[in-house]
């Protein structure tokens, strides 16, 4: 189990420091990029930034409904293969916004603090739930409740720097080299 947290945290900073050619990528001939960037309220980094926080919302919660479902099966390690596949899209939506998106580094960095801020809110819970977690009963192990609080807390904390490091800071660097 660590070795996987560990390995996603690693692809997770790698992503972050060569964001720039994954960015480069996507804009050309994406339909998405395009309809945000022909839509009025986008640009306004309000508009874009409770949109990101909404794609978050239903992101995360469609992946949750998905790992509950999956967890009915006896099939070994599908919960994963979900798990990859909202990482990936996430990133998607991410990068997309930050192509869409056009503005001051200023009003960037408050569109990625306004649509990040959804996984911040979520490590806090977590953390508070970590911190406040009490046996039911006297002899109760609560190991387990810390272990997934401990891991969703690494995870939602992973999510809300990648988001705000992605949709953050303008990929303007390596449009200038080519």
């Amino acid at each position: 189990m660590s070795l996987i947290l560990f390995g996603g945290s690693l692809i997770m900073l790698v992503i972050i420091f060569f964001k720039n050619p994954i960015l480069s990528q996507l804009g050309k001939g994406n339909p998405f990029v395009h309809l945000l960037k022909k839509t009025p309220w986008f640009q306004s980094y309000w508009g874009a930034g409770i949109l990101l926080f909404f794609m978050n919302t239903v992101l995360f919660s469609a992946t949750i409904l998905a790992l509950y479902i999956v967890s009915y099966f006896v099939i070994p390690y599908v919960h994963l293969i979900f798990m990859v596949l909202a990482v990936c899209t996430s990133i998607y939506l991410w990068a997309s916004v930050n192509k869409a998106w056009h503005g001051s580094k200023g009003d960037r960095l408050k569109l990625a603090t306004i649509g990040s801020s959804f996984y911040m809110g979520l490590t806090v819970l977590f953390t508070f739930l970590y911190i406040t977690l009490e046996p039911s009963y006297q002899g109760e192990d609560i190991f387990m409740q810390a272990m997934g609080l401990f891991l969703a807390i690494i995870v939602t904390t992973t999510a809300w720097i990648t988001c705000f490091f992605i949709t953050g800071f303008y990929q303007q660097n390596a449009e200038k080299i080519r």
